[in-house]
């Protein structure tokens, strides 16, 4: 159990941007970027810290549902709210979880957080899940270059309507950055 360990000091009926704030508030930014990584690292943060990032749905997880992928997500999805450097490494390992709704996370925090990702992105495009494979095509259009577009083309073909639409967008995305 962490030192920063109190379930009742959580607000499971804030959004999750509110409880990252307050966590933040009272222990640092710092120590809650710590804690994301770890979570997404496998490891155990306590049953505060899972409340915080997990809300409601992590009140199943403590009264015995199976744990399955979603502290890993749930700490990934953190770092959308609080952030240092100390998680470039954790989050670009994300993109290779095997739960598919870590990888689509992980590419809404590289969109974020604008992390260098080009290669992993680019292997995401063709991911067996869709909505992976759509989150790489968005978070390319939030970071890519001239050179991601032809990669992303393929996708305009996708068998998923959301692949070929967030694809679009994001070959549109780059190709306005790259005019300007």
């Amino acid at each position: 159990m962490s030192e920063h360990d109190d379930p009742h000091a959580v607000d499971l009926e804030l959004p999750i941007a509110a409880r990252i704030a307050a966590a933040s508030e009272r222990h640092g930014e710092e120590v809650i970027v710590e804690r994301a990584v770890s979570l997404i690292e496998g490891h155990n943060e306590g049953k505060e810290f899972l409340l915080i990032v997990g809300g409601e749905h992590a009140q199943g997880i403590l009264d015995g549902a199976p744990v399955l992928y979603w502290p890993e997500l749930w700490g990934t999805r953190a770092l959308l709210h609080a952030w240092n450097d100390s998680a470039v490494d954790a989050v670009l390992a994300a993109l290779s979880n095997q739960a598919w709704r870590v990888r689509e996370m992980a590419t809404r925090v590289v969109a974020t957080r604008r992390l260098d990702a080009h290669e992993q992105l680019a292997a995401l495009l063709a991911d067996e899940t869709p909505r992976v494979r759509a989150g790489a095509a968005r978070a390319l259009g939030t970071i890519g270059t001239a050179d991601d577009v032809d990669p992303m083309s393929a996708l305009l073909t996708d068998e998923d309507i959301e692949v070929r639409r967030s694809a679009q967008q994001g070959m549109e995305a780059i190709r306005k950055r790259v005019a300007r």
